[in-house]
């Protein structure tokens, strides 16, 4: 028997959207999640894809996500949209308050939404790819629980603290990158400990402050920024500017709230969306060839560009309308469905 299972991707779809609903989210947070976990999995971004469904049912069976949550949107000024998730996950949110915030991005040059009380477990490069569809740069941060020490510490204060950019091109997918500025995501560790495979040198350190490649003491202890002091200060910057600019939780404040209980960090999100056109005095035609010839000759150098091979993995996984799950997450996802 293989060691993994292949589903269709409209029966990932369901799959997604059914358990979903069954454990308590109502049909339209079920879609929202959905539709960022379908796109991770059809990319091969497998820390952020199907493996996901997990934490959403583990947190809404901690009786503090409300499932049928309705988002509150409000018009802040003119550069600025708030939005209140009401303690729901924070997919429902953003898709409320995209438009608005790409309607005043290109009436004003610049604009930036806050979402507040939100629960969030999501890829962030999803989100700023909706807006370079828009013809818009997005930039997007959130903390997540204080799992992350900072360059020279000994435990867990930041968070893992992704940055997502993204830049609109004309006749290619957009020039998007989404990376935790710890030196794996969260996911990814979670991953390395289910397949009872050794972390790499420099990426953990246990409860005792010691290195260790092990991942189950890095789940007790704390994981490490990237680049040392400059990854760990841009950390600190995303935990600012998404957690007090927005009047939201740090990580550290997040995971007192959290209580020990296994579920999706609570804390706020910001994204802030760039009009190429107005920024350049109408002249971003012009402008995106220039950023062009910037691509070219990276390319030609036989380097890639950010999500070149995520791009490869959606065009191959789309032709082939299929994508591959561990048999052993398989087996878990159909054991939370109602009728399992």
């Amino acid at each position: 028997m293989s060691d993994n299972v292949t589903l269709g991707l409209a029966e990932m779809y369901e799959l997604s959207k059914t358990i979903l609903m069954d454990n308590g989210f109502n049909k339209d947070h079920a879609h929202s999640i959905t539709n960022i976990m379908y796109a991770c999995q059809r990319d091969d971004c497998h820390s952020h894809g199907l493996h996901r469904l997990l934490m959403c049912v583990d947190s809404i069976k901690s009786g503090r996500i409300d499932g049928t949550a309705e988002p509150i949107i409000t018009d802040a000024g003119p550069s600025v949209v708030r939005a209140n998730a009401n303690k729901g996950m924070s997919l429902l949110a953003l898709q409320a308050a995209l438009p608005l915030l790409i309607e005043k991005a290109k009436t004003n040059g610049i604009a930036a939404l806050a979402i507040n009380n939100c629960y969030h477990f999501s890829a962030l490069w999803p989100e700023v790819e909706k807006l370079s569809e828009a013809g818009l740069a997005g930039i997007a941060m959130v903390p997540s629980h204080a799992w992350v020490a900072p360059a020279g510490g000994t435990r867990g204060t930041l968070g893992t603290n992704p940055l997502a950019f993204s830049w609109p091109r004309r006749e290619n997918h957009p020039f998007t990158f989404d990376f935790a500025t710890s030196q794996f995501a969260r996911g990814e560790i979670e991953l390395y400990r289910r397949a009872g495979k050794p972390l790499p040198e420099g990426v953990a350190i246990d409860k005792n402050g010691k290195p260790t490649t092990d991942a189950e003491a890095a789940m007790d202890g704390a994981m490490l920024t990237f680049g040392g002091y400059k990854g760990s200060a841009l950390s600190i910057m995303i935990e600012l500017l998404a957690g007090p600019l927005i009047d939201d939780l740090t990580s550290k404040e997040s995971m007192e709230f959290a209580e020990g209980k296994p579920e999706a960090p609570y804390h706020g999100e910001i994204l802030i969306a760039i009009d190429p056109n107005l920024l350049s005095g109408g002249r971003a035609i012009a402008n995106d060839e220039r950023a062009e010839r910037l691509f070219a000759d990276i390319i030609e150098q036989g380097a890639r560009l950010p999500s070149q091979r995520r791009y490869a993995a959606r065009e191959h996984n789309i032709k082939r309308d299929a994508v591959e799950i561990p048999r052993k997450l398989y087996d878990e996802l159909l054991a939370l469905r109602k009728n399992a």
